[in-house]
């Protein structure tokens, strides 16, 4: 059950989401039909989105709690979904502690004063809890109008989210970042404890709303080695969870480019990990002894193919997933903006009606 700071009013107190197929899942109980969600299903690639979006800028809709809650509830409504994923971004917490961060089109997060040194560090301020409340109203909202669906919270992992501090936008390699981590050893933690607050702050506000998973979502680990991880990293991302410490919420750990450490980002208390489209799930299930539940990994470069190549790479997805002790379908990283919503409305289906675990042969006399 979920702590008793949780209201009795939480979708996991009350039964609500419990017996989902998500959560089942998640927990490790694999349920009569495979569950689907899509990282990014909110947003882009759906005209009623970009129709709702005009005139407000990316960051501003996601501290709009009942924009934020339409935009989320779309994707549920059109394809059918096992999960809503709350509409936010990564660097929301960056700007509710404080941080200059805007979203430019067709670049991403750009930071007006990015770290460079340690002093800028110090001059960084943990987030005022009042202002996660546009976050909790908008969590409730949606928590109130998806019945039985399950909403997944999410934030972004230490690393991620110190990159971007530390660049000052999006990078290929996380060069000035990683310079950072080895040079100066001491205001990299400092700065990566800072990270984790915020972010787990982010993650705690989610789910006392209502949110009945959560991912925490590291896309650039993929530029580290695997001893820079197991040591620079990999304990912050676990004290971003600490926050979570006494909520029996199911926890997805996910990274793009992430296969050399998959066993190090389960091993931070993570229920299940997420594996983008680089490796299939069962060299990733054998990778962790066939005993972490997987998500993942349909490739978005296929969702443009035709559909008789999609559905077979679909259908190899489900196959290999079933190595693991459950499989919670997604693609290898997020919906791309130029896909037809009518292509993953399709998939669902597909995975619906395919991805059921099979019922025992009865023999008659």
């Amino acid at each position: 059950m979920v702590h008793m700071s949780s209201p009795a009013s939480h979708p996991l107190r009350d039964g609500r989401t419990t017996t989902s197929p998500l959560v089942r899942a998640l927990r490790g109980d694999r349920p009569e039909t495979t569950p689907i969600w899509f990282m990014r299903q909110a947003g882009r690639s759906l005209p009623e989105y970009r129709e709702l979006r005009v005139g407000t800028a990316m960051l501003d809709a996601c501290l709009n709690p009942e924009l934020a809650s339409e935009i989320t509830l779309q994707p549920v409504r059109r394809h059918g979904v096992d999960a809503a994923v709350f509409f936010s971004d990564i660097v929301i917490p960056l700007r509710l502690a404080g941080v200059p961060v805007e979203i430019v089109p067709g670049r991403g997060p750009v930071l007006e004063a990015p770290i460079r040194s340690a002093s800028d560090i110090l001059r960084l301020r943990p987030i005022d809890p009042d202002a996660l409340d546009p976050i909790r109203e908008g969590v409730a909202r949606t928590v109130a109008e998806l019945g039985s669906t399950p909403l997944i919270g999410f934030a972004g992992a230490p690393f991620t989210l110190a990159s971007y501090l530390v660049e000052g936008g999006p990078s290929k390699d996380q060069l000035r970042a990683r310079s950072l981590m080895v040079s100066d050893p001491q205001a990299w933690a400092q700065l990566l404890n800072w990270c984790a607050d915020v972010s787990g702050a982010f993650l705690r506000a989610q789910v006392d709303a209502g949110a009945s998973a959560v991912q925490l979502f590291d896309s650039w680990v993929g530029s580290l080695s695997r001893r820079d991880y197991q040591r620079r990293v990999a304990p912050h991302s676990k004290r971003t969870l600490s926050a979570l410490r006494g909520l029996d919420v199911p926890i997805i750990h996910f990274g793009v480019g992430s296969g050399e450490v998959l066993d190090l980002m389960a091993g931070i208390g993570a229920d299940a990990v997420g594996v983008d489209w680089r490796l299939p799930l069962d060299e990733a299930s054998r990778r962790l002894d066939d005993r972490v539940v997987l998500q993942g990994n349909i490739d978005p470069a296929w969702l443009g193919a035709p559909w008789e190549k999609l559905e077979a790479h679909v259908l190899d997805v489900l196959e290999r997933g079933k190595a693991a002790p459950a499989h919670v379908v997604n693609l290898g990283h997020g919906v791309p903006p130029e896909t037809d919503p009518d292509v993953l409305t399709r998939i669902v289906r597909l995975v619906h009606e395919v991805g059921s675990v099979a019922p025992e042969p009865t023999w008659a006399g």
